[in-house]
C-alpha cells in the first residue's frame, strides 16, 4: 500500500460492489468533493465506494514556483501551449496504481468509474483512453484534453463504447469552454463516445451537474 497515493475514503453503507476514483483540482484536496457524495443520491444497493487521491505537492510555474498540491506544472495561462506531458503521464501511472489495487481487492475494471475536475479530469481523460481495461465510465468536469495531437496514436481500444461524461461552465475563465468543446471533439474524432453538457456557471459544479452526474453514475452501474 506504501507506493499508492494518500486518498480519502468514503466506504458503502453496504456491500462494495464498485468505486468512483475522483481527482481533484489545482491547489485542493482529496477532501475537495467528499461533501458531493450524498449530494449524488446513489441508491445504497450500487455499493458505490469513494476514492479521492491527494495530488502530490509540486512547485507550479504559473504561481511563482509555489508548491501546493497538482497533477502536473502549470506553465502558462495559455492551455495551449507546451504542457507539463512528463507530469501527466506520471500522475496517470499513479492514478492507474489505483485502480489496478481495486481491481485486486475484487472490484472489476467494469465497475470502476474514473473521474476528475479540471486538472484532475486532465489526467482521467489522458488515462481512461489509454487504459488497456474497460471501465465502467469516464467523467471529466471543467477539463481539457492534455496532448491532443498523441490521442490518435497513443489511444487503446478498451474504452471506445464507455460513455463520457462532460461539463462545463459556460462563463469558466480557467478552462475556457472552447477548449473542453475542442477536446470533446477531439475525443469524438477518435471513435470516444462523449456525453457534453454545459451550466451557467464559472470554474466550479453546480447542483444540476451533480444531479446529472448521479443519473450518469447509475445509469452506467446499473
Amino acid at each position: 500500500m506504501s507506493e499508492l497515493l494518500p486518498c480519502v475514503i468514503v466506504e458503502p453503507t453496504t456491500e462494495h460492489k464498485a468505486t468512483v476514483i475522483w481527482l481533484h483540482g489545482l491547489g485542493a484536496d482529496g477532501h475537495d468533493f467528499e461533501p458531493i457524495v450524498p449530494e449524488l443520491k446513489l441508491p445504497a444497493e450500487l455499493g458505490v465506494k469513494f476514492i479521492f487521491p491527494h495530488a502530490p505537492v509540486i512547485p507550479v510555474t504559473i504561481n511563482g514556483g509555489y508548491q501546493m498540491r497538482a497533477w502536473y506544472d502549470i506553465r502558462n495561462a495559455d492551455l495551449s501551449q507546451r504542457e507539463d506531458e512528463a507530469g501527466v503521464r506520471q500522475s496517470a501511472e499513479q492514478v492507474e496504481q489505483l485502480i489496478k489495487h481495486e481491481i485486486e481487492q475484487g472490484i472489476p475494471a467494469d465497475r470502476i468509474i474514473l473521474a476528475g475536475f479540471s486538472q484532475g479530469g486532465a489526467v482521467t481523460l489522458h488515462l481512461a483512453t489509454r487504459l488497456k481495461q474497460k471501465l465502467a465510465g469516464i467523467v471529466a468536469l471543467s477539463t481539457y484534453l492534455t496532448i491532443p495531437d498523441k490521442l490518435a496514436g497513443e489511444k487503446s481500444d478498451a474504452n471506445l463504447d464507455t460513455p463520457i461524461f462532460m461539463a462545463h461552465g459556460q462563463q469558466d475563465p480557467v478552462v475556457p469552454m472552447q477548449r473542453g468543446q475542442y477536446s470533446a471533439k477531439v475525443l469524438e474524432d477518435n471513435g470516444f463516445k462523449v456525453q457534453w453538457s454545459d451550466y451557467p456557471m464559472p470554474h466550479a459544479v453546480c447542483l444540476e451537474e451533480i444531479q446529472a452526474l448521479g443519473s450518469y453514475i447509475q445509469s452506467v452501474l446499473k
